[in-house]
């Protein structure tokens, strides 16, 4: 009754103020049966600050038919991915110059920008990483720094920020943070070299030099600690290079090449439970999965716009309970997969 009062007397259509359900038509792509009883199965896509919050109260429409619906916050050019111990996915986005943070958990979202900063703007965010206490690490490639933000998303500080005002990176991209070691991993793309950092920012070392050979690279971008190892991305030599962390070469995995197994635009880097490589490829739009002597596992994905289909695909994340995360950069969204690792038989023995 009062809900209709209000309808009338303020000449809003009933069901006026009702945001509009998403309805995905889109079949969902087919579980992946693997080898062991592993399994990839497809979860869902997201996109949108509004898939996120809870559903609108009957005030909040009515308010939003009056004042006009809130401005939702979407991805725009996704690149990179990482998510904390409180499974909060953190994503960059170079086309809305900051940050999105979805908290599926909680129901709660948040977008972080320094665009328009006096003093140490973010102009292009590019990788994420997060530390032990969920601070966020975050390399803009234009402006030569890395910003810090604490768990909450309040800003920090800055590394690499020269007295000038100009950034110490030529191109900083990868970044990854080993909060045991008190290190930070961070690419220089340009420089071809990987620089370790303390957590003051200080230059502790340099891994690599310009080259095609064992710890020489040739643009290398993403960067991943796997256990011991220091896991690089060498972009233009068509391949993933695997270093301890004091920068020996232990092993590499890839080629040129567009066919299965072969790497043309190799980008976000990932290890499931089971200890296996994911690799993507922007220009095949596929994920690839490999084991240590780089033989190829698996693959899923292929170029297009249905779900599990990818358009130049970057980032990705792989959490805690083998859910994956890939950023599908074209296409304006983040798909989620889960891998089921090998069952193991009730006496303990292999499968």
């Amino acid at each position: 009754m009062l809900r209709t009062l209000i309808v009338v007397l303020l000449g809003i259509p009933a069901g006026a103020g009702k945001q509009p359900k998403t309805t995905n038509l889109q079949p969902a792509p087919p579980e992946l049966l693997l080898d062991g009883g592993r399994k990839l199965t497809f979860e869902r896509s997201f996109s949108l600050e509004r898939e996120v919050k809870p559903k609108r109260s009957f005030w909040t429409r009515v308010v939003d038919v009056i004042a006009g619906e809130p401005d939702f916050h979407f991805l725009v050019s996704p690149y990179s991915i990482a998510t904390d111990s409180h499974g909060r996915v953190i994503v960059t986005d170079t086309g809305a110059d900051g940050i999105h943070i979805f908290d599926f958990t909680e129901k709660k979202y948040k977008f972080l920008s320094r665009k328009d900063s006096g003093k140490d703007p973010m102009l292009s965010p590019q990788c994420v990483a997060v530390d032990a206490q969920d601070n966020i690490y975050v390399t803009d490639s234009l402006a030569g720094k890395i910003f810090v933000f604490d768990a909450k998303g309040k800003f920090r500080r800055t590394i690499g920020s020269l007295k000038g005002g100009e950034g110490y990176f030529k191109r900083p991209t990868g970044i990854a943070v080993d909060s045991a070691a008190q290190r930070i991993y961070i690419t220089d793309t340009l420089r071809n070299q990987i620089f370790v950092m303390d957590m003051q920012g200080s230059v502790m070392a340099t891994i690599g030099k310009t080259g095609t050979g064992e710890v020489e690279f040739n643009y290398p971008t993403e960067l991943r600690l796997n256990g011991a190892e220091l896991v690089v991305v060498d972009a233009m030599n068509f391949r993933v290079q695997v270093l301890d962390r004091s920068g020996s070469f232990h092993y590499a995995i890839g080629k040129l090449g567009d066919g299965a197994g072969w790497m043309f635009r190799p980008k976000g880097i990932g290890f499931d439970s089971e200890g296996h490589l994911y690799v993507v490829d922007g220009q095949l739009g596929m994920v690839q999965v490999f084991d240590r002597e780089g033989r190829l596992l698996y693959y899923f994905g292929q170029r297009g716009t249905g779900l599990g289909d990818f358009q130049l695909p970057t980032g990705l994340q792989i959490d805690n309970n083998d859910r994956i995360y890939v950023v599908d950069s074209f296409n304006r969204r983040v798909e989620v997969f889960h891998y089921s690792a090998a069952v193991k038989p009730a006496d303990g023995g292999k499968p």
